[in-house]
């Protein structure tokens, strides 16, 4: 999750991001709910609704850029930076909820964040979340391989896309019960005539430090014309997405 994130721009031309996370809220239950926490919670857009719908929240993240964007927003919230593989809180929540998040934290620190969100939570407590899911993005990522290679580089996948088992697993070792889940297709429109290569240069940013500005071009073009036929229809390009929904109790 060591990204710098351009806060304007992923408010302006990737809504969609927060835009389809306002459904998996609709995963908190219970009428004891109170406390919430939005982690990564980025400009704040969800941190919001959880307010409006009458949760206490407090959103967390580990990009200042976003906070501040989030606090010009929403003065009346608290934001709080941080990273969710190494946190705490003053006092334990009724639940944690995060949205396009979890699949940016490295394999290896999966474990480390779902320690921190059970330990924040009470007894009972939920953990409610999507991420990118096993195939998700499989025609992009597996295109940048292919052009990586091409150039004389390794193509170091940025994200971690596991399945429903996978997963579940994880969160049952870190003490909690899986009470829903579900893994599916979610192709998703991306904005503008240059979609597909905005995105990339949003998202991917990691795999091309250490790639030249000439090759980079050469990258990108070759990738987003090579996948003009699968992933641009009807003028607008689309990102093939899989998303994971799940929700986890804290026994």
């Amino acid at each position: 999750m060591n990204q710098k994130w351009n806060a304007e721009n992923y408010a302006a031309d990737f809504s969609f991001v927060y835009k389809y996370g306002a459904d998996v809220l609709n995963l908190i239950e219970g009428e004891n709910v109170h406390d919430v926490i939005d982690l990564g919670c980025g400009t704040g857009t969800l941190t919001h609704e959880l307010s409006l719908r009458g949760y206490h929240v407090a959103g967390l993240d580990a990009s200042e850029d976003m906070l501040t964007r989030a606090r010009a927003n929403y003065p009346e919230l608290t934001f709080t930076q941080a990273d969710a593989t190494n946190f705490t809180l003053a006092s334990p929540v009724d639940a944690v909820f995060s949205n396009a998040v979890l699949h940016w934290i490295d394999r290896t620190k999966q474990q480390d964040m779902m320690r921190c969100v059970h330990e924040a939570l009470r007894p009972g407590g939920q953990f409610v979340f999507e991420m990118g899911g096993y195939g998700c993005g499989k025609m992009i990522h597996d295109e940048l391989a292919k052009n990586f290679r091409a150039m004389g580089y390794e193509y170091v996948m940025p994200f971690f896309f596991p399945t429903i088992g996978e997963y579940a697993v994880m969160l049952e070792g870190a003490g909690f019960t899986v009470r829903y889940a579900i893994l599916f297709d979610r192709p998703t429109e991306l904005t503008g005539n240059d979609g597909l290569r905005e995105w990339i240069n949003m998202f991917v940013k990691n795999p091309f430090a250490r790639v030249s500005i000439d090759d980079k071009e050469k990258i990108l073009r070759d990738t987003v014309e090579n996948l003009r036929e699968k992933l641009f229809h009807g003028g607008r390009w689309y990102a093939d997405y899989v998303r994971l929904r799940m929700r986890a109790v804290k026994e």
